[in-house]
């Protein structure tokens, strides 16, 4: 097909790396869990259309997030695909359990607020920082990447208006702490274009370089897009995103789903912005798992791809 048609922009980064979050952040918010067999064909699918880092599941306690509870059994089923799959790990358990099956990207979940903070890991920030902090210098004593993940930076809904120095507080923990990349999560999607810009600003002024950060935003305003662009004109070159739009946030109820990685790809195509994926057979890969859920893709473009097919 030839659209969209290519209007590049150059004040645009050349390339973007998606970081694919559906196969663990996508499917942790299913009401049941998914076949490990059909988890593994995901990802298979995810990687032969050209995403390649794929975030493959997480090693956290089964009693709290039991739809991952298959990770020792996943992961041997896709370890050797030619593509980065970081996992999720919660503590140093976790870790243990990722690296005794070869795992060599881990991540570790923080939060911006106390109160998602006391939800989500039933600590303080700090308390939550203080548990990252062996697991994190363990994987970098293994050799492993470390992402460090910063939920609430732009909104609380417990809290409201989150105020930027705080974030950058936390951020900056987790980089010196040693985490190679730091994920800003928009975790209830309240973002803005101006808010993020003033963010990245501010954490560039607190020495955290653009290099070192990626976006991760929620669609619930319809704002994804809108906030992706904004970070992509600040430097950031890598972004989050979830096949067929798939997931939210079990520990959010206002938080819907992440920015599908095709209304992702199809704007960054548009811009000429080379992502290495296939949108065509991404929007495949969608549309199969969308049928093994038992219903529709919430993305804009699988539906309107899939419908013209």
């Amino acid at each position: 097909m030839s659209l969209p048609m290519t209007v590049s922009d150059p004040e645009l980064p050349a390339r973007v790396r998606i970081h694919e979050v559906g196969a663990r952040d996508g499917l942790q918010n299913e009401a049941s869990a998914v076949p490990t067999p059909v988890k593994a064909e995901f990802v298979r699918r995810l990687a032969a259309a050209g995403l390649t880092t794929i975030e493959a599941t997480s090693f956290v306690h089964p009693k709290w997030v039991p739809q991952l509870a298959d990770a020792e059994e996943l992961f041997p089923l896709v370890r050797g695909l030619p593509v980065r799959l970081p996992v999720l790990v919660p503590n140093e358990r976790g870790l243990d359990r990722a690296l005794a099956l070869g795992a060599r990207e881990v991540a570790v979940f923080a939060s911006a607020t106390e109160a998602f903070a006391k939800a989500n890991l039933n600590r303080t920030v700090d308390e939550a920082l203080a548990m990252f902090e062996p697991t994190v210098t363990r994987a970098i004593e293994a050799g492993l990447k470390v992402r460090g993940y910063l939920s609430m930076c732009f909104g609380d809904p417990w809290e409201g208006a989150v105020p930027i120095e705080q974030v950058v507080r936390v951020t900056k923990a987790l980089a010196d702490m040693g985490c190679d990349e730091l994920s800003l999560g928009d975790t209830i999607g309240v973002a803005t274009p101006g808010h993020v810009r003033a963010l990245l600003t501010a954490l560039n002024e607190g020495g955290v370089p653009t290099s070192r950060l990626a976006v991760h935003f929620h669609d619930t305003y319809g704002q994804a897009l809108s906030n992706t662009l904004a970070a992509l004109r600040h430097g950031v070159t890598v972004v989050d995103a979830s096949a067929g739009g798939l997931g939210g946030c079990p520990y959010a109820k206002s938080a819907t789903g992440n920015l599908a990685t095709e209304d992702l790809v199809w704007m960054l195509d548009g811009l000429g912005i080379e992502t290495g994926v296939d949108l065509a057979a991404l929007t495949a890969t969608s549309v199969w798992m969308a049928e093994q859920l038992g219903r529709p893709s919430p993305s804009r473009t699988v539906r309107a791809l899939s419908h013209k097919e």
